[in-house]
């Protein structure tokens, strides 16, 4: 069955770039610094444990990415060879996310970081024909002028690849509810957006970003304690980006019996299945995809309705959806 999950076509929605870099690439940019790190040792850094204590020990896995970003020629091809990578996986549609505030130094700013992306993302859909649409990430860490600077960027950039925004970080230490102002801009800009919500215990924070009117939740695995909530998305067709893997290590979820993806389809939810960060997490959407298989009895035709799911509540346009649906 791996062979006919591998081949599948797949759509993913929930990916950070900075999670996702191809180790080679990793290997070559330090190379570039003036550090040789063998690929046994630079895995070890750049994969999180299974066994994560929070989100917060996961996210320290994302400070080696960065430095690898660190040129306007390295953040062009970090996106090209991720890109490049998922043909691999039977990816047919990716939306890929990012802060471009996070890459800003003093040879790179976030327009340029942006720029960069979307010309290696390009790049690579031409060769691998994996089409891509782009999510710039507002940081929870980040000032309100901060954040509302990245969202008329992303404006600027709509439609032209970029496709919507987030708001990504330490959900435990910066909750959703201080960020209405901000999602009240995105409104006012016409921004579609997705919203990380209750991957860390709390379902105050996904109905918080219902409020805010997020088309997509992030994780949303706390809402697992409220039908109500699930039965609201359900209702509001708004999209759960659901991570496995990635769940289980950050402690979204104890154990993955206790997965709660089936009770959420029960109850309608517009579930799809994302790998967060695939090299942060060891993951891909094969693996993903083999975990439902193996641990909840997914049958092929239901990993397809995982994937119309996706294409349902994708931020791509109306003409590119009509495409993916009559590929899967």
């Amino acid at each position: 069955m791996r062979d006919d999950l591998r081949t599948l076509p797949k759509i993913e929605l929930h990916c950070h770039l900075d999670g996702s870099l191809d180790p080679e690439f990793v290997r070559y940019a330090l190379e570039q610094q003036g550090e040789s790190v063998p690929l046994p040792q630079l895995l070890e850094l750049l994969q999180a444990p299974e066994n994560c204590a929070s989100l917060a020990e996961y996210l320290q896995r994302f400070q080696l990415p960065i430095r690898c970003m660190d040129t306007p020629q390295q953040v062009r091809r970090s996106a090209y060879t991720f890109l490049r990578s998922l043909k691999e996986d039977g990816v047919r549609y990716a939306e890929v996310r990012f802060s471009p505030a996070l890459l800003e130094n003093s040879s790179l700013t976030a327009r340029q970081a942006v720029e960069e992306v979307l010309s290696g993302l390009d790049a690579a859909r031409r060769e691998s024909g994996v089409e891509y649409g782009v999510i710039l990430c507002a940081m929870r860490h980040h000032t309100q002028e901060k954040n509302e600077e990245m969202f008329r960027l992303a404006r600027e950039y709509l439609g032209q690849g970029v496709c919507g925004v987030d708001l990504a970080g330490d959900e435990a230490a910066r909750p959703n509810g201080e960020f209405f102002p901000l999602f009240e801009q995105a409104y006012r800009l016409g921004l579609p957006y997705t919203i990380h919500a209750g991957e860390c215990g709390s379902a105050q924070s996904v109905a918080d970003a219902l409020e805010m009117g997020a088309r997509r939740i992030g994780h949303g695995i706390a809402m697992e304690k409220d039908p109500s909530l699930q039965k609201r998305c359900a209702q509001l067709r708004v999209g759960v980006e659901m991570c496995p893997v990635s769940n289980l290590q950050t402690k979204a979820v104890a154990r993955l019996e206790n997965y709660p993806i089936r009770k959420f389809l029960s109850n309608g939810v517009l579930v799809t299945i994302n790998t967060d960060n695939r090299t942060v997490s060891g993951t891909s959407l094969t693996r993903e995809y083999g975990l439902l298989a193996e641990q909840f009895a997914f049958t092929m035709e239901e990993l397809k309705r995982l994937s119309r799911n996706a294409v349902e509540c994708s931020f791509a346009s109306e003409e590119l959806k009509e495409q993916l649906l009559r590929e899967l």
